[in-house]
């Protein structure tokens, strides 16, 4: 009789622990690299299929597993985003990388099913805040991939055009390329605690319709994209200029009976509206100094279900 430990050759099975403990760096990987944390572990699901699928013998040949695990769900996830574009031209209205709460708030999963936390398997810094994800989606697939593998994991570019099959040389240019749109676009820095007051002063002027105070608060051309998916009423463009997203705010809080809470939303605050118990958007925000440059509004369902209350 054989056992998972002693398979009928005689020699130990690969350490299925250390193998499965790789799943955490793979799901970061992996949704830096799609924006989307259901995509992300459809990838890491994958990855281990094809694990799971070669003959042990293969499986002994591989001297690192945690080096193949991230190799193949590297490529995957180029495929993925290579894919995404194109399918993305038939997505209604814009499309925003899907926000993730901390670990706190994660609900979904804590309402029934799985028993490991999906907060325990994306760290949440820097590279998920939502303006960081945003640029990366401006990126090639390539050159997504080869800054994500080297200058947020630290892989070498030898390492890296292994995985991408680029040459070392052509990796360095594709990194360089990325890190000047992400200088381009980054803002100045301000404190979280900062910026924790700033969304704290937002949602107050907002609950209490002051369009002046909102005014107040935003880049003078702030920017606000809504990402609905066409699953619910939302602008198709983005809206531009301080004065105008007042007034829509304005607008919306007099339509709707909104409770609009104060979360972190990827690592940074973040604001949640309700109705009826029910999340119907989370927010991100940019913040330059002491104005709010750009506030992303998550409206689409689908991308709301780790919010969802228990």
């Amino acid at each position: 009789m054989t056992t998972e430990s002693e398979p009928g050759h005689g020699r130990p099975a690969p350490d299925l622990s250390a193998v499965m403990s790789e799943r955490r760096h793979l799901t970061n990987l992996a949704y830096r690299l799609l924006g989307s944390l259901a995509d992300a572990e459809d990838a890491v699901q994958e990855t281990y299929a094809r694990w799971y699928a070669m003959p042990r013998t293969d499986q002994d040949a591989i001297a690192s597993p945690g080096a193949w695990l991230t190799t193949v769900a590297s490529r995957i996830c180029l495929n993925v985003l290579g894919s995404a574009r194109a399918r993305r031209e038939t997505y209604v209205g814009e499309w925003i990388p899907e926000p993730l709460p901390e670990r706190t708030e994660w609900a979904a999963e804590r309402s029934g099913g799985s028993h490991m936390d999906p907060a325990d398997r994306v760290t949440l810094d820097e590279s998920v805040g939502m303006a960081f994800l945003v640029v990366l989606e401006s990126m090639t697939p390539a050159e997504r991939v080869t800054f994500v593998l080297h200058d947020v994991f630290r892989y070498s570019f030898a390492e890296v055009a292994g995985i991408v099959g680029r040459k070392p040389a052509a990796c360095r240019q594709l990194a360089s390329s990325a890190r000047r749109r992400i200088r381009a676009a980054r803002a100045a820095g301000t404190p979280t605690a900062r910026q924790a007051g700033i969304v704290r002063e937002f949602k107050q002027v907002w609950e209490a319709k002051d369009i002046d105070g909102l005014i107040g608060l935003l880049d003078p051309d702030a920017t606000v994209v809504a990402d609905s998916g066409g699953l619910v009423s939302a602008v198709a463009e983005p809206v531009q200029g301080a004065e105008l997203i007042a007034r829509a705010c304005v607008g919306l809080a007099e339509r709707a009976a909104l409770t609009i809470l104060e979360r972190t939303v990827n690592g940074q605050p973040g604001l949640v509206s309700r109705q009826d118990g029910v999340t119907v958007a989370v927010l991100a925000f940019d913040i330059d100094g002491d104005r709010i440059r750009h506030i992303w509004a998550v409206l689409n369902p689908e991308k709301l279900r780790p919010w969802t209350t228990p």
